[in-house]
């Protein structure tokens, strides 16, 4: 028997996107937007592990790196494996299906430990959609927030393909994901056809027609983006991020990608205060994760130091780390000091 998981009173609002340079490299990235701090940091999980996972025991094959926590159990809330698959788990609120109880076929997965799974298991964003057959979502409590959460999930691969999983009833699949970018509510397919409202929106300055044979004067560059929503709701991140993404300037180099991803992220980040829920409690951007698909590695910028922290997964970890290993991320802000000591002529 399945029930259908509506968690409204907590709801997470984050943002991610896709991101691919000139050169080919790859990347996906995300907003953790919450009112309540996780203490993210980098982890590394070994290869070949059996983890005690909320809805029972399951294995991995594969090392990765991700934002995660050691907490009863190895959990990441997204991350790159050595295979250059990057995921990453967004609230999906009011509209997920999760089993009561694991089907006599399939293998039982808490949602919050489909983000590990998948890394652990999958070669690439075709191998995760023949294995997603292979499992169910099941109704388990995160125990650190004391509820189940609504989760949808992006995938992406070294191939530039991805694709999205919204467990929304029946058989768990991939669906494809066009513009590259996830919200949350509603499903993917409002949130594009939702896109054509947008349609005649450009980077462009736009002409001024006279009204009533008033000539008028221009308000300069910008124009073309006149009507482009700046609040914070789902469908607002979702169009203003596919926007920028799309018209972003191209970049080469994989410091160049990240900078440029840091930009489109900062329309869309939360400072604390300005997004306040029902009961108070202020909405606001934990950490930003960037996974650097085909160097594999993971960038985490927390919300108290935008100085991008890195831990790639060398041969040397891959090969040698027995157990999983946590990276504490470094919160203090950096200003790098110019002033001089001594002024000489």
């Amino acid at each position: 028997m399945g029930a259908t998981t509506k968690r409204n009173e907590m709801v997470l609002m984050c943002t991610s996107l896709t991101y691919e340079n000139s050169r080919g490299d790859h990347f996906l990235a995300r907003t953790m937007d919450f009112d309540i701090d996780f203490g993210a940091r980098i982890m590394v999980m070994p290869r070949n592990r059996v983890v005690a996972g909320d809805a029972g025991d399951y294995t991995t094959q594969y090392g990765f790196v991700g934002a995660g926590r050691l907490l009863d159990h190895e959990m990441y809330t997204d991350g790159v494996n050595e295979c250059g698959v990057g995921i990453a788990t967004l609230y999906f609120p009011g509209n997920v299906y999760y089993y009561d109880d694991t089907p006599a076929d399939k293998l039982g997965i808490a949602p919050q430990d489909f983000v590990a799974w998948a890394l652990g298991n999958a070669a690439s964003v075709d191998d995760l959609a023949n294995k997603v057959e292979q499992i169910a979502l099941i109704n388990k409590a995160a125990n650190f927030i004391g509820a189940v959460p609504p989760l949808h999930f992006i995938i992406s691969d070294t191939t530039g393909k991805t694709m999205l999983l919204e467990p929304q009833g029946g058989e768990l699949a991939l669906i494809d994901d066009p513009v590259g970018v996830m919200t949350n509510s509603p499903d993917l397919a409002w949130q594009l056809q939702n896109l054509s409202t947008y349609g005649t929106l450009t980077n462009q300055e736009r002409p001024l027609t006279p009204l009533m044979g008033q000539p008028l004067a221009t308000q300069g560059p910008g124009t073309g983006a006149l009507g482009l929503p700046g609040d914070f709701t789902s469908p607002s991140r979702f169009v203003r991020t596919t926007f920028l993404k799309n018209y972003a300037a191209e970049t080469t180099t994989i410091p160049d990608a990240l900078n440029m991803i840091q930009h489109i992220l900062n329309s869309v980040t939360i400072p604390k205060g300005v997004k306040l829920k029902a009961n108070g409690q202020s909405d606001y951007t934990e950490y930003r994760g960037y996974m650097s698909l085909d160097e594999r590695a993971y960038y985490m910028e927390p919300y108290d130091n935008q100085v991008l922290q890195r831990v790639a997964l060398t041969d040397d970890l891959l090969d040698h780390l027995a157990e999983p290993r946590e990276y504490p991320i470094h919160h203090q802000v950096y200003v790098q000091d110019l002033t001089p000591d001594t002024v000489s002529d």
